[in-house]
């Protein structure tokens, strides 16, 4: 005979059941979907510009992906992350030096592989010192190991091979399947493969009981302590697999570039994975893979069209961090309960006004960034100047009266737009809460 008790849970869980397939077919929908994706983008854009630019995507998306398991899955701000994608990658291509060299015997496509186990030996050697403390303190170890590590570079050429780096070709052995790595799009679809792995791993990483013991430490490492879990121990575990996947994505580098330097385990590198963690959103596990995406097309196609791409990309960071402190990825999750109340369609025309201002005031700063530039370092070659077509005299009055106008009209359309976007997601939500249609 069930008891009272029992009577009580079981229409619960028979409520709960069907909501765990629905979850269960999302997440199935949505790594399929991302298989998709990753086929069918070198279809779409099929130039060896594109096909480079997609392959340092699937680089950074792991390289970011690993370093938010320290940053949003453990809470452990790194400053030095590059250091064990970097080293990663030069363990990675001294062994391919020794394959071309038919001193060791290893499918190429099996070198990421290398470069992770790579990485995680330097994790286990750094981070047995950095994990002793947590916080600011353990930030600022890790920046002063980064900063050895690449004073080191040039200590040691044998091993990172002085200023000019270690350089190899990718093209050795025998081909399988016809497979030499000699094209981009080869390339291409091997960095593929180790993202998608990879990134199945680490989103399985958070599911084990490591994963969410982690999230204890980064939440209340007190509490973790007091139930009986060593939060320094944690800490140094995630750390290494943290540094193996890495390592993963320095040994792909490897391949991808053919030439490691000390510029791979520099500041500017560990820099690079923190402004794209946070820009994508550490708090959430996508989020680092938008950062990964838009930080490349910041610099590297950015940077081929404009020489201020770091100024653009500073901007947004700070931006970012004012207006939208939890990343990209939060205000994508705020429209899931819009969407499941079919409640998005209402905030459709908002947030096209708002993007309209947005633009507005984008043309803006693009122009009066551009015309600052060309004035400021390259008047030398005259004040000419073509932006999105129109050529124009940077030294003239009307470009900046341009510009002028359309600062005070975004400012003006934008204020307008925030407002209305405020009152009709306030709408929204009332709406929301009390059941309304």
């Amino acid at each position: 005979m069930k008891t009272t008790t029992q009577q009580r849970y079981e229409p619960a869980a028979a409520e709960h059941r069907p909501r765990e397939r629905r979850g269960q077919l999302v997440r199935f929908g949505i790594w399929g979907a991302t298989v998709l994706v990753m086929l069918a983008m070198p279809l779409c854009f099929s130039s060896r510009f594109s096909i480079a630019l997609l392959s340092q995507m699937g680089i950074m998306i792991i390289f970011a992906l690993s370093y938010n398991m320290l940053l949003g899955q453990s809470g452990m701000l790194s400053f030095g992350h590059a250091i064990y994608s970097g080293l990663g990658a030069f363990v990675a291509v001294h062994v391919l030096n020794a394959i071309g060299a038919g001193v060791i015997w290893l499918p190429v496509s099996l070198l990421p592989i290398v470069g992770g186990l790579g990485g995680a030996l330097f994790g286990v050697l750094f981070g047995y010192v950095t994990t002793k403390k947590a916080g600011t303190t353990f930030a600022m170890i890790t920046l002063g190991i980064g900063e050895m590590v690449y004073a080191s570079s040039l200590m040691f050429p044998d091993f990172f091979g002085g200023e000019g780096g270690v350089s190899t070709n990718r093209v050795v052995g025998h081909a399988v399947l016809g497979i030499t790595y000699g094209s981009s799009l080869q390339v291409y679809y091997l960095i593929a493969v180790w993202c998608l792995l990879s990134m199945i791993a680490m989103y399985a990483w958070t599911q084990t009981p490591l994963g969410r013991m982690a999230n204890a430490v980064r939440d209340n490492p007190e509490r973790a302590e007091f139930v009986g879990y060593d939060t320094r121990r944690v800490r140094y575990l995630v750390m290494i697999l943290s540094a193996f996947f890495a390592g993963i994505a320095g040994g792909l580098s490897v391949i991808n570039f053919e030439i490691v330097t000390a510029e791979n385990v520099g500041a500017v590198q560990s820099g690079g994975v923190l402004l794209a963690t946070f820009i994508g959103g550490s708090g959430f596990f996508f989020g680092p893979v938008i950062g990964a995406v838009i930080f490349v097309l910041f610099a590297v196609a950015l940077s081929s069209l404009t020489h201020a791409w770091l100024l653009y990309l500073g901007l947004f960071f700070v931006l970012a961090v004012m207006f939208v402190p939890g990343g990209i990825a939060s205000v994508l999750m705020k429209q899931v309960p819009l969407i499941s109340a079919r409640k998005l369609g209402r905030m459709v025309p908002s947030y096209a006004m708002a993007s309209c201002a947005g633009l507005i005031v984008l043309a803006a700063l693009i122009l009066t960034v551009e015309l600052v530039y060309k004035l400021q370092f390259d008047s030398d070659n005259g004040t000419g100047m073509t932006l999105a077509g129109f050529a124009f005299d940077a030294a003239s009055f009307k470009p900046w009266s341009v510009a002028a106008v359309l600062w005070v009209l975004g400012g003006l359309c934008g204020r307008w737009a925030v407002a209305q976007v405020r009152r009709d997601w306030d709408q929204v939500q009332t709406e929301i809460a009390g059941g309304g249609v």
